[in-house]
C-alpha cells in the first residue's frame, strides 16, 4: 500500500514522510493529515536552524539591544507541534532523528 508523499515537503522531509508511512503504516487519511503535519514543522525546525547557524541566535532591535533572533521562537513552536503531531500518531517515539 503507498500514498503519494506531499511535494511540498524538502527531499529531507519526503524521505522521512515516506520512511515513517511504510514503518508505521500510515495510510488512513486522519493519519496522513497528522504525519503530513509533523513532517511539515521538520522542515520549518530545519529550515530556522539554517538560519540561526547563519544569522546566530541573537540579533539587534531598533535600540541596539540584543533579542533572540526570531526563528529561534518559530524553531521551538514548530517543534513543540512536530512531537503534538506525532504523539497523536501514537508511534512510541519522541522525536524523529534530524
Amino acid at each position: 500500500m503507498t500514498s503519494e508523499t506531499p511535494s511540498h515537503l524538502t527531499d529531507k522531509g519526503q524521505e522521512l514522510f515516506s520512511k515513517l508511512q511504510q514503518d508505521y503504516d500510515i495510510f488512513d487519511p486522519d493519519g496522513v493529515v497528522l504525519l503530513t503535519a509533523a513532517v511539515e514543522c521538520f522542515d520549518r525546525v530545519n529550515e530556522c536552524r539554517g538560519i540561526i547557524a547563519k544569522e546566530g541566535l541573537t540579533d539587534l532591535d531598533r535600540f541596539g539591544q540584543s533579542r533572540p533572533h526570531p526563528c529561534v521562537k518559530i524553531e521551538r513552536d514548530a517543534r513543540a507541534q512536530m512531537l503534538a503531531s506525532i504523539r497523536a500518531l501514537n508511534l512510541g517515539i519522541e522525536t524523529p532523528v534530524m
